[in-house]
């Protein structure tokens, strides 16, 4: 077993069983916080369709989640910093970070929406703000400045799409406390979250035409096919989810009144561009797994395969709510059904994973 190079003292306690656990920590994934942002949705979307029992115990699930994974990350940031640091300019790992920010803003949602808790909302919201901006102009300003830099096809992942659905996650949260905000913060809340909405979409569109490039032009492998493409579609869900509750704000926001035409229009297109993608995410899995036989094994990714089914359920729901499209009523109840199959699958790996650590640990 090679130690981490930043551990101190690690010849001297190599053989010991802490070792693997302090390896483990080293090689934490920066997207671990996919599992609360998958759980998060998963139980706001039960919410919705009246699985109460459900979202009330995801919620307090994901509560429990959101510290460990932040104790983890804290412990991994102070024993390895070189390796945590040096992640986020990795053109593969870096963009992972944005999982926290996410994380944090549907953790927050399910405190608006499941516990009316507007105060640790807040608190929650301020946090994924000042998130947002510490990694959005690290992270990519790293990429830029980098003097060893990746080809197209080795550097960029659907992963990059989390920064997407980073920045929209605040436009929601922003919505939803705009909606339960006296004025004149109303007004400047629903105006923040329209920005972020709208740069969020500028930004899916700058990504998603590289990653699209590079899906069609580059040799690809079932090992390249990673759960995180499933964010091609989890990033227009919640772009979905952003805009119907922008919709549903107007009244209190005067100013959406002569965007409205606008919102709908783009709401109702970032939905057609995710549900566009949904066959040909199935098909491509279905050449990964079944074709090519790729092994199916736990990956902290898979969390970001989850959170895209949950989000479609909520940001089609949301949408028929604010739009009238009730002939679609059947979507968003199939959906939460399909991410809870998917959350419960991944969460049966996690705890088999686990186990199967502790045991080498023990042995």
């Amino acid at each position: 077993m090679r130690t981490p190079p930043d551990e101190p003292g690690a010849p001297a306690r190599r053989g010991r069983p802490g070792v693997r656990l302090f390896t483990d920590l080293a090689n934490l994934s920066p997207a671990y916080f996919g599992m609360v942002m998958a759980t998060g949705i998963v139980s706001l979307a039960a919410q919705q369709l009246g699985l109460q029992g459900i979202a009330q115990t995801l919620f307090v699930l994901n509560i429990a989640a959101y510290a460990v994974l932040w104790v983890l990350t804290v412990l991994r940031s102070i024993r390895y910093p070189r390796r945590f640091f040096g992640d986020m300019v990795d053109h593969l790992r870096g963009p992972g970070f944005f999982t926290t920010v996410a994380a944090t803003s549907v953790l927050a949602s399910q405190f608006v929406v499941l516990a009316a808790d507007y105060r640790t909302a807040t608190v929650l919201w301020v946090l994924a703000i000042m998130l947002w901006i510490g990694l959005t102009y690290t992270i990519f300003a790293g990429f830029t400045i980098k003097e060893r830099k990746p080809t197209l096809d080795q550097g960029i992942s659907g992963a990059w799409l989390l920064a997407v659905v980073a920045t929209q996650s605040i436009a929601v949260l922003s919505a939803l406390l705009g909606a339960h905000s006296g004025q004149p913060y109303k007004l400047e809340i629903n105006f923040f979250a329209l920005s972020m909405w709208l740069w969020g979409g500028m930004l899916y569109i700058w990504m998603m035409s590289l990653i699209f490039y590079r899906y069609t032009f580059y040799p690809f492998s079932p090992g390249d096919l990673s759960p995180p493409y499933w964010i091609n579609m989890g990033a227009m869900a919640i772009s979905t989810l952003a805009g119907s509750l922008l919709i549903i704000n107007t009244p209190d926001a005067p100013f959406l009144e002569s965007l409205l035409p606008f919102v709908k229009g783009f709401t109702v297109f970032y939905w057609a561009t995710g549900t566009w993608w949904i066959p040909m995410l199935v098909i491509l899995a279905l050449w990964r797994y079944v074709y090519r036989r790729f092994p199916l094994t736990y990956d902290p990714l898979y969390w970001g395969a989850v959170f895209p089914l949950g989000m479609y359920s909520a940001g089609t729901h949301l949408m028929l709510k604010a739009m009238g499209f009730t002939f679609l009523g059947f979507i968003p109840t199939a959906f939460l059904y399909v991410a809870l199959g998917a959350w419960a699958a991944t969460f049966a790996g996690l705890v088999l994973d686990l186990l199967r650590r502790l045991g080498a640990v023990r042995s």
